[in-house]
């Protein structure tokens, strides 16, 4: 079974990079413009919404919050949004974040696993977690995004 794990170590408290991963301010800066909209309660709904083929309100990712402890791990089952793919209830993976202290730095790991058979969103992820952590890790570090534009 395929599992994608990245592991990235951060400057700055893990408060900080954990701000990046669910308050608003931080997913519009290093999601791609998406706002994480969840009630962060173990079998609540989430999704990341933001600007797409559906407009401005498009669902990249949806899904169910499996656990969320704050500033220590979020992990989640998700859903590609309904414009990406017609099957999208059927195709599921899991994602979990969980942050550490290691000296003055904060340890960010990402595990991508429990893809359902031939998703096809895998390999995108794969390009698309680096875009990610390296935005989260500048933002956190220097407060200046990533231009992936360019």
């Amino acid at each position: 079974m395929t599992s994608l794990k990245y592991e990235f170590y951060i400057g700055a408290e893990p408060e900080q990079v954990w701000n990046l991963l669910v308050k608003p301010e931080g997913t519009r800066k290093t999601f791609f413009n998406c706002v994480f909209q969840s009630s962060f309660i173990a079998g609540e709904p989430f999704a990341y919404i933001g600007p797409g083929a559906d407009g401005d309100e498009t669902v990249h990712v949806y899904g169910d919050i499996l656990a969320y402890e704050p500033n220590k791990t979020l992990s989640y089952i998700e859903h590609p949004g309904p414009s990406y793919q017609e099957n999208h209830q059927k195709l599921t993976s899991r994602v979990t974040f969980t942050l550490d202290t290691v000296g003055k730095c904060t340890k960010l790991t990402l595990i991508n696993d429990q893809w359902s058979d031939n998703h096809p969103s895998l390999q995108n992820s794969e390009g698309h977690w680096w875009a990610i952590l390296s935005n989260i890790k500048t933002v956190a570090e220097t407060g200046n995004t990533l231009d992936f534009a360019g």
